[in-house]
């Protein structure tokens, strides 16, 4: 992963903070430019008012040492370090300086200082051992004699920044806090119309959302609930037409099978087309589960066990080898009928696709907190990159799985079935050929929904 990668990876994935980031990004940055500015137009005021001080200092212990008797000076000078901390020593040849920061509060101070005191004057921030601000002046223009007179820092630093700083991060704190109540405003509708979106997409009619807020939000809200509307409304139609198409089309089957089982015709013409109407109701029935929608049925708590048990029973008096591997019990609770119907859709196209001489493994078993049914075939199975298509209604793989038969509505009636209990269904390929197909439910109940496939996990085969 390159760097680029990375630092993108550290960023906000959320509108929220994305804009929050920005917004509290820009406040920093004004604050600190703001705070440039007025330092720096603050500056030459300052170093005035220092250079001002400065000076004052300077004349008055000029003035005290001229006039102090002769005997009594030393005494002078202990008294001002003692007190004031200003130390008074006469400048040599020799003295080793170290030159103050080159910074331009520094440089407009020294300027100042010099035209207070005159050109003569030289600054230092270190006399020999000592630190502090040095400053050279003479008793008397005239002289030729400099003496250095040192202030202690602390009396040219700058006051009041703790203040600044306090009150600056106040309103940076004040700044970000109505920045983030603002960005909200957009956010919290965002969540909401994805949330709602969500539903959507699952099949399901969501909550009507509150058309209120900005404008825009508002707009995108008020479109959002039109359309989930008008989605279910459609969806409620399709129902109705599928239903009642399949419903009007099983009676004249049922003529038909009755006319060709006394047309006298032979034994095999007549079983090909029974078979054939067969399969015409079977589709019919698909039709009909495939247009009832969601299940609505209640959950209760079933032995999954002895359920499947039962859905394999007819399938061994059939003369299918039928091979259940299951715990002794495993209550979960599910929709009965909707559940049974979803195993039996699976156990079906085992059966056509892989032929009824071939064995069919139907196995129970639970993992962390879902319990797994497991139905496995020998047949063709189905390419990995195709099996996320083959979820779809009304879609058939015919070279994957060779004489095909029906509308290609088994998976997509599995899948809402399962979606309904809040599991997925798994589509896998079976080593040695085959397919599997694994219903993963929650043994706690549906929680969350999760629709998925995945072909790369080792399992039971």
């Amino acid at each position: 992963m390159n760097q680029e990668s990375r630092f993108a990876r550290l960023l906000p994935r959320t509108l929220l903070w994305q804009t929050f980031f920005l917004i509290a990004l820009l406040l920093t940055l004004a604050l600190a430019t703001w705070s440039q500015i007025f330092s720096h137009f603050g500056e030459p005021a300052r170093a005035r008012s220092l250079a001002q001080m400065v000076a004052s200092v300077v004349n008055l212990t000029r003035a005290a040492l001229i006039n102090a008797e002769v005997e009594r000076r030393t005494e002078l000078l202990i008294e001002l370090a003692a007190l004031e901390g200003m130390r008074i020593y006469p400048a040599e040849p020799s003295d080793e300086l170290e030159p103050l920061p080159d910074t331009r509060g520094m440089q407009l101070l020294t300027d100042e200082v010099r035209r207070q005191l005159g050109t003569h004057t030289r600054f230092a921030s270190r006399w020999k051992a000592l630190d502090g601000f040095w400053v050279s002046f003479r008793l008397d223009p005239d002289d030729e004699q400099d003496f250095w007179l040192m202030l202690p820092p602390e009396r040219l630093e700058q006051t009041g920044a703790l203040e600044w700083l306090v009150w600056g991060g106040g309103a940076l704190l004040a700044a970000l806090i109505g920045a983030y109540m603002i960005v909200s405003r957009i956010g919290v509708p965002l969540r909401n119309l994805a949330r709602s979106a969500r539903v959507v997409g699952s099949g399901r009619t969501p909550p009507h959302l509150p058309e209120s807020g900005p404008l825009e939000i508002a707009t995108v809200a008020r479109a959002f609930n039109q359309m989930a509307g008008d989605l279910a409304r459609t969806d409620a139609d399709r129902a109705l037409i599928l239903a009642g198409v399949s419903h009007d089309l099983r009676t004249p089957l049922a003529r038909l099978r009755l006319g060709i089982e006394m047309s006298g015709a032979p034994d095999t013409d007549v079983r090909a087309m029974v078979t054939d109407v067969e399969e015409m109701d079977r589709i019919i029935g698909q039709f009909l589960d495939f247009g009832r929608g969601e299940p609505q049925e209640p959950l209760q708590l079933e032995d999954l066990a002895g359920l499947l048990a039962d859905i394999a029973e007819p399938y061994r008096l059939r003369g299918i080898k039928v091979r259940l591997d299951t715990p002794p019990s495993l209550p979960v609770p599910v929709r009965v009928l909707p559940l049974r119907r979803a195993v039996r859709n699976l156990m079906d196209n085992a059966v056509r696709y892989a032929g009824e001489e071939s064995p069919i493994s139907l196995i129970l078993s639970s993992r962390g907190d879902e319990a797994l049914i497991e139905v496995a075939d020998r047949g063709p199975g189905i390419p990995e990159a195709d099996m996320d298509r083959m979820r779809h209604p009304f879609t058939r793989l015919e070279t994957a799985r060779s004489n095909t038969k029906g509308a290609g509505l088994g998976l997509a009636i599995v899948e809402r079935i399962i979606a309904s209990h809040e599991g997925r269904l798994e589509l896998r390929a079976r080593s040695g050929g085959g397919l599997r197909a694994i219903i993963h439910l929650p043994l706690e109940g549906p929680r969350r929904g999760r629709v998925l496939a995945a072909g790369s996990e080792a399992g039971r085969e």
